[in-house]
């Protein structure tokens, strides 16, 4: 048993062997002022600034801050043209790359989330290196002459799993209640912030680094109303940051809200678009120094709600700031490839600047969730449910793959190149791409043959009735659930009223039969529908076996607290099925085990393809299957080789999985993502040249 806190009475986290997720939202943003000094009562007002001080550029006065109804950097107006890029989106071998496109579309400010969940997989396992060195990010994007807009968290949103919180959260008992004033949640955020503030505090502007604002939380406004929770984390923030900063909150426009509601998608703010009372009074703490920027839809008329903005800042703090001017907009599975019009674009961040305003471009380079870092969405219920696709391309200026010779990239260049005072960078050219043809990828196992490779006998947790995934302690991908039932003299009906959130269900003579179980169907979260189970002979009980995927955490919303896996009673024709056994699945163990003890093909498996192809050509299509192209329905793992020439540079490319129906794919043992052509509409996955390597790479596909 771990404590979730020291002392009695604290919640617990179960571990695997203990059973035998138009309006103003509060984004606390900190805005680092003109020097960090001691320590102030932990929420003192705003500091007065003198007038005269506006007009300084000494050598000596480095700083931020905001006066006039302006930014002002060392002592003269600062008009911020910025882009969302994160780290975490990114291969660090590509973060240089991203920023020089960034700088070449005019960008001065880069704005990033920090996602907790990436800093703390496990609790007190932190992890600062690879993809996850926040620090080496920034100081580079310094070195390229960018500010930086930091969002600290806790929560992001940011369609990445959970809203960046860890899963561990859910399987501390009793639950916690996240974004509150909830004492145990509130001891792990400190315990968080505790490691990743200091980090940043000498990256501050005024301490030489590149970071002007920190934002804490995201959107609160159009969540709850918990000041007690606002006020402690702007506590912590001051404690470790230092306390001249300006507070930052953001919230949703009560349309926005509506149509989240009505198609599942989400707006992120810093501050309002200006909206609903109740937004605003909820997502504001008026008269402590906070500063409420607003950003709104893309293509609305922006001044009167700057205006708006300034009846919720004091007076002479309120410069014009959209703090997510959207340039895209996010893709679910199942729908079509999200597609903005450039000029529309390009027209409506002109309104904003022309009249000195500022804006932040969300995204200007999206990148790609990969491993199982994709988030999701629900509508007006849980069941609603509306899983992120792997890429995160956006429909932004710098694409997925870092493209910038196209229309928006262009229209928005020409826009900002206006109000820049300094000449931009030339527009690099795209990074070339490869092609590596069709590739040959053999069935090497079935799920089940391998079952005690992906998941140790010691790891099996028996109870009574199935536990949440996070339960057993298993965050992200698969879980199988396995029980028995008596022989049926007819066909049977099995329902599943909560499965989080897509379910494969399995039958077989025995839960020890030797033989592969019979796929039977699927129960999924979004449709729920109930399945007919056939008959089958049997000399004992029969088996059922539910492999239940994990298809991202809701990241947004009321439904956000999602615990994976089976998480109501499983019913066979009105009784309760009872005694079950649940297998936390590792297929990377699967991916490190092949490499070390080579498989052989699989008994009569069919040889299949992919294409490894140097462009997007079937990302926004949908592929339909005929029967005779379609592959088994029993989860299996597929492998196959390509070869780079030393002779040649390693370059990107993509792997189309036309003619595959859905599964994760793992290049080099690299997770590049999930793929689901059936679905659609992303066909494709993007491989960055630096996961590959000169002679011999390998693709292991995971079919599910």
């Amino acid at each position: 048993m771990v404590r979730g806190r020291g002392g009695g009475g604290g919640r617990t986290i179960r571990k695997r062997w203990m059973a035998s997720k138009k309006g103003l939202k509060l984004l606390l943003a900190l805005l680092t002022t003109v020097t960090l000094t001691s320590f102030a009562p932990a929420l003192a007002p705003f500091p007065v600034l003198s007038s005269s001080r506006h007009y300084l550029s000494s050598g000596n006065d480095r700083g931020f801050w905001i006066a006039d109804d302006m930014f002002w950097k060392d002592g003269q107006p600062f008009q911020i043209i910025g882009g969302d890029v994160h780290y975490f989106r990114v291969l660090p071998e590509y973060w240089e790359d991203r920023l020089l496109r960034a700088k070449a579309l005019g960008l001065n400010t880069i704005q990033t989330y920090v996602p907790w969940n990436l800093h703390e997989p496990a609790p007190q396992k932190w992890v600062f290196e690879g993809i996850a060195d926040i620090e080496s990010f920034l100081k580079l994007a310094q070195e390229l002459g960018f500010l930086v807009m930091l969002r600290a968290g806790p929560y992001i949103c940011a369609e990445w799993d959970f809203g960046g919180f860890p899963a561990w959260l859910l399987a501390i008992e009793p639950a916690l209640k996240l974004r509150s004033s909830d004492p145990e949640f509130l001891q792990l955020v400190e315990r968080w912030w505790a490691v990743l503030l200091p980090k940043m505090a000498p990256l501050l502007y005024e301490n030489g680094g590149p970071i002007i604002m920190v934002q804490v939380e995201n959107e609160f406004g159009s969540y709850g109303d918990d000041k007690k929770y606002l006020h402690h984390l702007v506590t912590l923030a001051r404690r470790h940051l230092g306390n001249d900063i300006v507070l930052h909150g953001r919230e949703l426009r009560e349309e926005e809200i509506e149509k989240k509601g009505r198609r599942g998608r989400r707006e992120r703010r810093y501050t309002t678009d200006g909206g609903s009372k109740d937004t605003l009074e909820n997502g504001t703490i008026l008269g402590e120094g906070v500063f409420s920027a607003v950003d709104f839809s893309t293509g609305d008329n922006p001044w009167p709600i700057f205006k708006l903005q300034k009846k919720y800042n004091a007076p002479g703090k309120s410069p014009a700031l959209s703090s997510e001017f959207y340039t895209g907009w996010l893709t679910h599975w199942g729908e079509q490839i999200a597609e903005t019009d450039a000029n529309l674009t390009a027209a409506a961040l002109q309104k904003i600047l022309s009249r000195n305003g500022s804006a932040v471009l969300y995204m200007a380079h999206g990148g790609t969730n990969f491993e199982f870092f994709s988030g999701a969405n629900t509508g007006q219920n849980e069941s609603d449910y509306k899983a992120d696709l792997t890429s995160y391309d956006y429909d932004a200026p710098i694409k997925e793959s870092g493209d910038v010779d196209n229309p928006k990239f262009k229209a928005l260049r020409r826009v900002i190149e206006t109000y820049r005072s300094v000449a931009l960078p030339p527009v690099p050219s795209n990074n070339k791409r490869a092609s590596y043809g069709l590739v040959e990828v053999s069935k090497i196992a079935s799920f089940f043959e391998v079952l005690d490779t992906i998941c140790s006998p010691m790891e099996v947790v028996e109870a009574e009735h199935p536990i949440a995934m996070e339960l057993v302690g298993q965050m992200f991908g698969f879980v199988l659930y396995v029980t028995e039932y008596p022989q049926k003299e007819t066909s049977s009906i099995l329902s599943i009223p909560k499965v989080h959130d897509r379910a494969q269900v399995f039958i077989s003579c025995s839960v020890d039969d030797n033989g592969s179980p019979i796929y039977v169907g699927v129960i999924e979260r979004w449709s729920n529908k109930a399945l007919a189970m056939p008959k089958i002979n049997c000399s004992s009980n029969i088996g059922l076996f539910v492999l239940v995927e994990n298809l991202g955490r809701v990241n947004y919303g009321p439904y956000m607290y999602d615990r994976k896996g089976i998480l109501s009673p499983v019913i066979l024709d009105d009784v309760v099925l009872h005694q079950w056994k649940t297998y936390p699945i590792s297929f990377q163990r699967f991916i490190n085990h092949s490499k070390d003890n080579p498989i052989k093909q699989a008994a009569n498996s069919r040889i299949n393809k992919i294409l490894i192809q140097n462009s997007l050509k079937d990302h926004s299509s949908r592929f339909t299957f005929s029967p005779k192209e379609s592959i088994s329905e029993e989860p299996g793992f597929y492998k196959g080789h390509f070869y780079v020439d030393p002779r040649n540079q390693v370059r990107d490319t993509f792997i189309s999985f036309s003619g595959w129906s859905k599964g994760i794919a793992f290049v080099n043992n690299f997770n590049i993502g999930r793929f689901w052509p059936l679905f659609g509409p992303q066909c494709t996955l993007y491989v960055p040249a630096p996961i590959l390597q000169h002679g011999e790479n390998v693709v292991g596909i995971v079919q599910c």
